[in-house]
């Protein structure tokens, strides 16, 4: 099930209820749309965000008709309204009941030299985005890093497609000033 048909049938098959089906699908739509999640809620909640969105679509799966890109559309389209619950929830509970001193002597597990030479790219790029208007960093997932067209981009963010592009070319013209070396 190779290429944009085979994921289309591999769409028809999941509905249907066919494992192998969703792994393909899943492996598809997974990594763009973690990406996207990334810049909405942050790294360290995108995976949770992700699943929820994932659990709600399986429960949901029978009212979805279309194909590949449709259903790349109607999962982003369920991720962001995700990431919004999740943000609001976020802003009326505290993010740990662990004290500051608590935490200060704990020691680092992570490899940093080995992690940020692996991630340091697209953390970074994430993280400029993330830096942007949220009206503006959405845009730019939507349309650069997960290929959406302007129509559904305008659809999965309620907007008009013309306010998904300006909001988009405001973001680069953003980023590009944030990129250039200082004078």
């Amino acid at each position: 099930m190779a290429g944009e048909g085979g994921l289309d049938r591999a769409v028809e098959a999941l509905r249907d209820g066919d494992e192998a089906a969703f792994r393909l699908v899943y492996r598809h739509v997974q990594p763009p749309l973690l990406r996207y999640l990334t810049v909405l809620v942050g790294p360290d909640d995108a995976e949770d965000v992700a699943s929820e969105a994932w659990a709600q679509a399986v429960r949901d799966l029978d009212r979805f008709r279309g194909d590949i890109d449709g259903f790349r559309g109607w999962m982003t389209t369920i991720g962001r309204h995700r990431a919004l619950d999740h943000l609001r929830h976020g802003r009326r509970r505290p993010v740990s009941e662990r004290r500051v001193d608590e935490l200060v002597d704990l020691p680092d597990v992570t490899d940093v030299e080995g992690d940020t030479l692996a991630r340091v790219g697209s953390e970074v790029a994430l993280e400029l985005i993330r830096s942007l208007p949220r009206d503006q960093a959405e845009a730019i997932m939507l349309r650069t890093v997960l290929g959406f067209d302007a129509p559904t981009a305008a659809r999965i963010l309620g907007k008009r497609p013309g306010a998904v592009r300006a909001a988009s070319h405001r973001g680069l013209k953003q980023l590009a000033k944030k990129m250039a070396p200082e004078a």
